[in-house]
Parts: C-alpha cells; structure tokens; sequence
C-alpha cells in the first residue's frame, strides 16, 4: 500500500510538469499564443492542463486590475485636467473681459461724466484750439486795426481842439472888442 501511493505521487509529480516561463514572465498575447500552440483539439475542445489555466486565469485578473486601476487613474487624471481647462477657460474669459475693458479704457477718456472715443475727442479739441487761435489772429488785426484807427481819431480830436481851442480865442476876442466897441458907443449916446 505504501509503494502504491509512492508510485502515485511519483507518477504525478513526474506527470506534471513545471510551469512554463511564458505563462510566468510573458504578457497575455504571448500567454494566449503559447497555450495555442502547445494545447490540442479535440473534437472542437481544447486540452488545457489545469494549472496552466488557473495560472492564465490568474494572470489575466491581474492583468484586469492593472488595467482598471490604470484608467480609474486616468479617469481621475482627466476630470483633475477638465477641471483645470475650465478652470483655465474661466480665467481666459475673465481675461478676455478685462483686456476688452481696458482697451475700452484706453481708447476712450471721460469729458464732464461722458465716455467719449480719443480720436473723436482729439479732433473736438484740435478744431477749438484752431478756432482759438483764428479768433486770437482775428483779434489782434482788429486791434492793430482799431488802435491805427484810435492813433489817427486822437491825432483828428486835436487838430479839432487845437482848432476849436483857436475858434474860441478868435471869437472870445472878438465878442470882447464887440462889447467894448458896443459899450463905448453906449457910452457916446448916453453922452458920457
């Protein structure tokens, strides 16, 4: 009885064989394309030894796992990066927002509680400067024009007054000899 189950323990151990490095150190495809070249048909059904079987079997939930992990990672990975893009488009959108204010800004000054455009502005102001100095122009030739004017009335009023001032003299002169001339024919008629 002894040797009987010593012969069976012999004959299993030596009846199976040790795992292959494939299904060790391999990945599935090459896992899958050793157990194809190396099982048999038979009748439509393959003959895979258990081990092997439980080994792949083993191998390909590792695989799975590995895999999961690896896209729950990548899962996490990209809502982190959807987070940050949005993130990203929000500031850009604020940005784009303050940068279309500010070159509002810019381009436009504000005149007693107006917005008003700087070109326009620029141009308002340029045709009153213009303006200005015309009227500056004008006036200082009205001026020189009116103090000719002023020069040549002051010079007229005295030749007037220095006329009149001699009109006076003449007539005053001759009203007195008058008067006397009349008071001293008075005289003689009242016979003095």
């Amino acid at each position: 009885m002894i040797i009987t189950v010593l012969i069976i323990t012999v004959i299993r151990v030596t009846g199976q064989t040790t795992m292959p490095d494939e299904l060790l150190k391999s990945p599935l495809n090459e896992q899958m394309n050793y157990l194809d070249q190396h099982t048999k048909i038979y009748e439509n059904f393959r003959a895979i030894r258990e081990d092997m079987f439980q080994k792949l079997k083993g191998n390909i939930k590792d695989t799975l796992s590995s895999v999961r992990s690896k896209i729950d990672l990548l899962n996490k990975t990209k809502k982190s990066l959807n987070q940050t893009i949005d993130s990203m488009k929000s500031d850009l959108s604020s940005t784009k927002t303050s940068l279309d204010e500010m070159t509002k800004t810019k381009n436009d000054i504000k005149v007693l509680g107006i917005q008003v455009n700087k070109p326009a502005y620029n141009k308002v102001m340029w045709t009153i400067v213009a303006g200005l100095v015309a009227a500056l122009v004008l006036g200082f030739f009205a001026f020189k024009r009116n103090l000719s004017n002023i020069s040549a009335t002051r010079k007229e009023f005295q030749d007037m007054k220095d006329e009149f001032e001699t009109y006076r003299k003449t007539s005053r002169e001759a009203r007195e000899k008058m008067t006397m001339a009349h008071f001293l024919e008075m005289k003689k008629l009242k016979g003095e």
